[in-house]
């Protein structure tokens, strides 16, 4: 039967690339809510599409008030246990450095090139096609699985709270938004918005807007000081000595200064370049004082938290990530957020103080703290998850840590399961985003093989 369901994925693979790259011309970006949409409309657009392809495929499925969706293929019997698969359809703003337009698919050998194609359209629709395998295959079940496929992962997680509280939540199950082999440790979240009075002594920052979301490391970030040559030919000479892309060009109103990064993923700074550190760094250098000050001194392009007085780290999670994601100037006032991702064994109070309290004239507008999720090794869920990736891929894994967050942490026993594979690029949130057809097959075999060891009558 297994040797039955790996045909028939591989058959499908034309038509996943067909509904995959349908889905992806959908620009699901949370928008102003609506009646029945509360993400916004393209998001509720796309909740739609994806619950209409999973009714034409035969399954049984439904909408929770536009905050999430669900499919379910269901055992025999009253009330069966459930094993949750839990993916989102929402995706994070394109940014910069795209060479193809991220929201028209753009199909190049094996790989598909889209904002959402791997975080998480295409692993969800894997998911989907794994349910169909084993559905189409009669394989009797004594476990229901139902796909749950939310819209706000991205930006805060309320689809999945409101789901959860309105349709109820089954105990076990794993989420295909992260990495192969698996993921049974997600650290903590200690999530911070600040503000200030822009300083009017030292160089006037005249404007300044860096950033679209917390949890993503920005490419680039621009500023315009008053000043003239001067300024220039100070940023030319501090580039040259650290080696960091800045440029500054001379302008009717003032200079423009623009700080060239590597942007990533909040969680995964280590291989990124955060644009907001390199302007900070280099504001500091042309005489800024007041707030912009202060953040240049406790986030000078390093992403430990050494210098706001944070860094810490634990054996079994690693050590702490700090993100600044978003610099505004809005009337006169800097608008700031950090993203730190906690050891599992931190304290996040003592954390937060630590961190106000490097923030002297800041006011803090917001603090979210989110509590760090763990599933023993030896578990059911862990123990046949990974039985599954070593059978279909031929590779060995162990459980790891991520500072990333999924859906996962919102089941009492839930994992990151897939879909990037050892080796990949890590393409989570930036420019150029793209699925290989092949692994996302592959990862539909290891889905499909992962549900059955836990399903299967």
């Amino acid at each position: 039967m297994q040797e039955k369901i790996k045909e028939l994925l591989d058959s499908w693979k034309e038509d996943y690339a067909r509904i995959l790259s349908r889905w992806l011309s959908v620009h699901s970006l949370k928008g102003e809510a609506e009646p029945g949409a509360p993400f916004g409309k393209e998001v509720r657009r796309m909740l739609d599409m994806a619950m209409e392809d999973a009714a034409a495929m035969g399954f049984e499925t439904r909408i929770i008030d536009g905050y999430a969706g669900d499919v379910t293929l269901r055992a025999p019997g009253e009330n069966p246990e459930e094993i949750a698969v839990l993916g989102h359809l929402d995706v994070v703003p394109a940014g910069d450095g795209w060479k193809t337009d991220p929201f028209t698919p753009t199909r190049i050998g094996d790989r598909i090139y889209a904002r959402g194609s791997g975080d998480d359209k295409g692993p969800a629709l894997a998911s989907l096609l794994a349910m169909k395998a084993i559905r189409d295959c009669g394989i009797p079940l004594r476990r229901s699985i139902r796909l749950i496929l939310g819209c706000d992962e991205e930006s805060g997680c309320e689809d999945i709270t409101y789901y959860a509280a309105h349709a109820g939540m089954p105990d076990m199950g794993f989420s295909p938004d992260a990495s192969f082999p698996l993921i049974n440790t997600e650290k903590a979240m200690l999530a911070v918005k600040a503000h200030a009075p822009l300083s009017k002594d030292g160089l006037q920052v005249l404007s300044l807007m860096t950033g679209e979301r917390m949890n993503v490391i920005p490419g680039e970030s621009v500023a315009l000081v008053a000043g003239g040559q001067e300024i220039a030919d100070q940023t030319a000479a501090w580039a040259k000595k650290t080696g960091l892309p800045c440029f500054a060009e001379v302008t009717p109103d003032g200079v423009r200064l623009t700080a060239l990064g590597i942007p990533g993923h909040s969680a995964y700074p280590m291989e990124c370049r955060n644009a907001i550190g390199m302007m900070l760094l280099l504001l500091k250098e042309l005489g800024v004082q007041g707030p912009l000050r202060t953040l240049a001194d406790v986030y000078p392009m390093e992403y430990d938290g050494k210098a706001l007085g944070i860094s810490c780290s634990d054996p079994i999670s690693g050590a702490l990530t700090c993100n600044v994601g978003i610099l505004h100037l809005v009337d006169g006032e800097i608008h700031c957020t950090f993203d730190n991702r906690c050891p599992i064994d931190a304290d996040l109070d003592r954390l937060e103080k630590i961190l106000v309290s490097h923030l002297p004239g800041f006011t803090i507008d917001t603090v979210k703290k989110t509590p760090p999720h763990h599933v023993p090794a030896d578990s059911e869920l862990v123990t046949a998850l990974l039985a599954a990736y070593t059978e279909e891929s031929g590779l060995k894994g162990e459980p790891e840590s991520t500072g990333g967050g999924t859906y996962a942490k919102y089941l009492k026993q839930g994992v990151a399961y897939g879909a990037a594979f050892p080796g990949d690029e890590d393409l989570a949130h930036q420019a150029n985003e793209y699925v290989k057809l092949d692994q996302m097959i592959l990862a539909a075999k290891i889905y499909a093989n992962a549900l059955l060891r836990l399903c299967q009558a």
